[in-house]
């Protein structure tokens, strides 16, 4: 691990759901400007915690059904999925003590 992933229709069960660590589910678009704010914190946190979390990158332009099954009305939609189902939710931009703070009680 250590890179975030990018996540499709096709490999988002494999990758999210099933996955033995925490996920960080990036629902974004690349005409986004504050996803590309958010874009390199989550880069980093995929860093910084390789072992301990997955992030995941979901472009919701490509994966419109996977937007949908989450009810994704605005970007960036930032998910923790702990066990295969959704523990967190934060929308927008935010600083990484934010994103930390979101993870912290998941990660081991």
């Amino acid at each position: 691990m250590g890179a975030a992933v990018n996540v499709t229709n096709g490999n988002f069960k494999e990758v999210v759901l099933d996955a033995q660590v925490p996920v960080l589910a990036d629902f974004w678009a690349e005409w986004c400007v504050p996803c590309k704010m958010v874009g390199p914190i989550l880069e980093q946190l995929a860093e910084d915690y390789k072992d301990k979390l997955k992030v995941a990158k979901i472009n919701v332009d490509e994966q419109g059904e996977l937007a949908s099954r989450y009810n994704i009305v605005s970007i960036p939609t930032i998910m923790l999925f702990h066990k295969g189902e959704v523990a967190r939710q934060q929308v927008g931009a935010v600083p990484r003590k934010v994103l930390e703070e979101m993870v912290k009680d998941y990660v081991q």
